[in-house]
């Protein structure tokens, strides 16, 4: 069968590409083939740029627009060669020298991948495309759900809401102020997260820069690695390497995200709840169909795509970010398939980010269930009205509110106001008590 959304075997190329087709800008073939050029494009004219040869001005603006006008044609004519060198970089070296052969700087096509190996080339141009879809598409992504959080945290502030202990009746709590918990949480793991470089490796086949020293001794080869990678292509230059980068920066924002998804199925899993529970009611749009039998049925699954999504991607990350790290002294071979597949996480977390705050955008709030709740739960001011007992130096009050509230369903408004008029205390104390409500036993308010 032709390959298209319907006969994708990834339902990530398939059913969910009109959501996440801009995701192959990074993690598509294409998107490396193109990577690989810009980094030796860059490379070579850094190398010019020393003085290591001379590169007349239209020859340069001839390599320039090669990077600037990369086609899909293009990567074919370089995936065409790769399948006679059945090498990936080496065919990317070919296609440049091709190109330089139109200009009159033929001969300096050989400084094209100079005292290189194909792990210089991937290992800065990979990191280059994850920086990329960070910066671009998951990092705003994710801040502007959370901004969004705030938001509602903001509007739903005063909101009172009964909280839940172990699935019982607890101190009440305010809706605003649960949803600040997640806020808080999000913005603790970005920080962390953007501490975290973007780390490359760029020192010939082990790691030495043995071809550059060899060919030029006297030139500091170790400057101009750091001047070339972090100068030129603006990513963290490791000093001391294998063949290979050692990926441990990478695990680490593998494990970064895995956090962030772990706080985003948390917040899903309590939003659920709390739709079962009937707190939200959620929009009707006309022509859905909510259950396929039941027809008074609205489910969330917007909440419930997104769950599932962030757990498909935490299994991956975990994967990567505990074998990429690992390779068979020198360098094996295991990260170049592995490394292939890091889109396929990312992209799963980008598309539980769209579905939550898709699912935000339906949800509409049920305050007099809420109210319900709490009028229904008179028993959760006893915490409240023993605190203030003890404060009077009352003797034994958690115990006299224990044998009063525990196990006890019929707990009211009238059996509480009761207790406190049999109580042994100044009137003023007793007003004091009455004014607790589940309504306004809420603790320090939200600014």
């Amino acid at each position: 069968m032709e390959l298209n959304a319907l006969t994708a075997i990834s339902p990530l190329d398939g059913r969910y590409r009109n959501q996440l087709h801009q995701l192959d800008e990074y993690f598509s073939e294409y998107a490396l083939i193109k990577s690989r050029v810009i980094v030796e494009v860059e490379y070579f004219l850094f190398l010019a740029q020393k003085d290591f040869f001379s590169l007349p001005a239209a020859a340069k603006k001839h390599l320039q627009e090669v990077v600037e006008n990369f086609s899909i044609e293009d990567a074919q004519e370089i995936k065409k060669t790769e399948r006679i060198t059945n090498h990936d970089v080496k065919a990317v070296e070919y296609f440049l020298k091709t190109k330089l052969d139109q200009t009159s700087a033929d001969d300096t096509k050989e400084w094209i991948h100079f005292g290189l190996t194909s792990q210089d080339i991937n290992n800065t141009a990979i990191p280059l495309l994850w920086k990329y879809a960070m910066e671009i598409e998951y990092l705003p992504g994710l801040l502007n759900l959370n901004r969004q959080l705030q938001l509602l945290a903001k509007e739903w502030r005063s909101v009172s809401m009964l909280a839940r202990t172990h699935g019982q009746p607890a101190s009440p709590t305010t809706l605003g102020k649960e949803i600040m918990v997640f806020v808080e949480r999000i913005e603790d793991q970005v920080e962390l997260l953007i501490q975290i470089p973007f780390s490359a490796k760029f020192g010939g086949a082990s790691g030495n820069m043995n071809a550059h020293y060899v060919a030029f001794p006297k030139k500091d080869w170790t400057k101009l690695a750091n001047e070339f990678v972090e100068g030129v292509l603006g990513l963290h230059r490791q000093q001391y390497t294998t063949q290979i980068e050692h990926y441990d920066h990478l695990a680490a924002h593998f494990d970064a995200i895995k956090r962030i998804n772990n706080i985003l199925i948390d917040f899903c899993r309590d939003i659920w709840t709390y739709v079962s529970m009937d707190y939200f009611k959620q929009k009707i749009k006309k022509g859905e169909i909510g259950s396929s039998a039941m027809p008074h049925k609205v489910n969330p699954i917007d909440f419930e795509n997104a769950e599932g999504n962030l757990g498909m991607a935490n299994a991956s990350f975990e994967y990567l970010s505990s074998k990429l790290p690992v390779s068979r002294l020198q360098r094996d071979l295991t990260d170049s398939t592995t490394l292939r597949n890091i889109g396929v996480p990312f992209a799963h977390s980008i598309l539980a980010l769209k579905s939550i705050e898709k699912g935000l955008g339906k949800l509409v709030l049920n305050e007099p269930k809420l109210q319900q709740d709490l009028d229904n739960n008179w028993a959760v001011v006893a915490e409240a009205i023993q605190t203030i007992l003890r404060r009077e130096e009352y003797p034994q009050p958690y115990e006299a509110l224990k044998e009063l509230t525990r196990g006890n369903a019929a707990i009211t408004k009238q059996s509480i106001h009761s207790f406190i008029d049999g109580l042994k205390i100044a009137a003023t104390i007793k007003k004091e008590l009455k004014r607790i409500t589940p309504h306004n036993y809420t603790g320090i308010p939200l600014k």
